[in-house]
């Protein structure tokens, strides 16, 4: 999961450091085409999920590794074309330890989340990833020293509370897919955490995504190998689409990000959700029970308040 795998600070780093801050002149334009570039990306990542449900009864290892083989010749190709040449592949001194922190979390959250599609709605697979940002909280008290604040660990219990309406737990087997897909959300914001200490550190976004998708495509590759199953060539489109519409995803992501900075335009990722449920509706004859749509419209109104505080109180700081 991409990248897949806060919809708030730490995607800044999908950049090449940090978010490019527009001038006054340009702000509106540049805040415009930051907007367009996150709700493009949210549409290829929700494409990704149909096409993951759409591919079948092929093993959730053999999706993760044909997912992330294209992304690593995506990412590849971009370095190769880099002006940076042979320094694009740069890691920095004391950032390789980071590299595999931001790769195991991005790895358990894409093998978890990849699951979930199977399992669940891709609606519901897709509303509990999102709980990332809010588990990046979490994290980033440890790894980045940030102390969150009140209001922030209000945010993270009322998402929790949204979370269960689409858990909806007991204790049937039932509920297990919906307990791997927060795993999953847990996952990414631990990915997340370290992607942003990564950006901070001034690591190159392609390499970032280059050295996920190859440590991915590794740990993968041995089930590929010892567990394969043969293929129809509607399932050999469709995971090549899955790899597409993972790569077109990021792309757009890190566009958005150079484009305007992630508390201006985080909360838009969300439409994934709306996409994820349109397809379902239209593809898969999924429609998302009553407590689920709850859930849906707690977690993302407790999104949208927590990004609408936090441009309110940096605006008035800019104003003063």
């Amino acid at each position: 999961m991409e990248v897949q795998e806060n919809q708030s600070q730490y995607k800044e780093v999908l950049a090449d450091g940090q978010a490019e801050q527009p001038s006054e002149t340009q702000s509106d334009r540049q805040l415009g085409r930051g907007i367009l570039c996150i709700i493009l990306s949210a549409f290829c990542f929700s494409l990704m999920s149909l096409f993951i449900r759409l591919s079948g009864d092929v093993p959730v290892m053999q999706k993760c590794f044909f997912r992330n083989a294209v992304a690593l010749m995506i990412a590849l190709f971009g370095l190769l074309r880099s002006r940076q040449g042979r320094e694009a592949f740069r890691i920095g001194k004391g950032n390789l330890l980071y590299y595999f922190f931001r790769a195991i979390g991005g790895t358990i959250g894409m093998v978890c989340n990849f699951y979930a599609i199977d399992h669940l709605a891709i609606s519901d697979a897709s509303i509990l990833n999102k709980l990332s940002p809010f588990f990046a909280i979490i994290f980033s008290v440890f790894v980045l020293k940030e102390i969150a604040k009140p209001k922030e660990w209000l945010a993270v219990i009322i998402a929790f509370i949204g979370a269960m309406f689409v858990v909806k737990p007991s204790f049937q087997l039932e509920v297990v897919p919906a307990l791997i897909a927060m795993l999953g959300g847990c996952g990414a914001g631990f990915a997340y955490t370290y992607l942003r200490k990564l950006g901070m550190n001034g690591e190159n976004g392609l390499m970032i995504v280059l050295f996920f998708s190859g440590f991915s495509t590794c740990v993968t590759l041995p089930f590929l190998i010892f567990d394969y199953h043969p293929m129809t060539g509607m399932q050999w489109l469709f995971l090549a689409l899955t790899g597409a519409a993972a790569a077109g995803g990021q792309i757009f992501i890190t566009k958005a990000y150079k484009y305007a900075p992630a508390k201006e335009i985080s909360v838009y990722d969300f439409s994934n959700v709306i996409f994820s449920a349109l397809w379902g509706f239209l593809f898969l004859s999924q429609i998302p029970d009553y407590f689920s749509v709850i859930g849906y419209i707690i977690i993302i109104g407790t999104a949208v308040l927590k990004w609408y505080f936090g441009v309110h109180k940096s605006r008035e700081t800019s104003a003063s």
